[in-house]
């Protein structure tokens, strides 16, 4: 799978929250200052191109929609991660973060037992 750029991400957050939407709908969500349509309408041809994202006529318009689950894309930058930068061990990430941001023995834990739930 490949890599999505910043703006690619930020505009694959929005239709993942959004489901599908046509480019002003896009513009919408962002904050203000709102990128240019343009721009907008750019970026999201290049989704298509990477097949992020396909869409659907509607009148002379289109419906974008993703391609690719959030979980699957977050799951693959999250393994792109660990090896890169971990050499591929999830306990040295979270060791690592454990050190770099303070986290307790008691939220340590907690992550813990939410995991074991998800896993029952």
């Amino acid at each position: 799978m490949k890599q999505l750029t910043k703006a690619e991400e930020d505009i694959m957050k929005i239709l993942w929250d959004l489901g599908e939407g046509n480019v002003a709908a896009i513009v919408d969500q962002f904050p203000e200052p709102k990128p240019a349509y343009n721009t907008v309408s750019t970026i999201v041809r290049i989704l298509e191109n990477k097949e992020f994202v396909d869409y659907r006529k509607q009148g002379r318009g289109h419906i974008y929609f993703p391609k690719i689950r959030k979980n699957e894309y977050s799951n693959q930058s999250i393994n792109k991660l660990v090896d890169g930068y971990f050499q591929g061990s999830f306990k040295s990430m979270v060791s690592f973060f454990m050190k770099k941001n303070d986290i307790s023995i008691q939220e340590l834990e907690s992550i813990l037992k939410d995991i074991n739930k998800e896993e029952s």
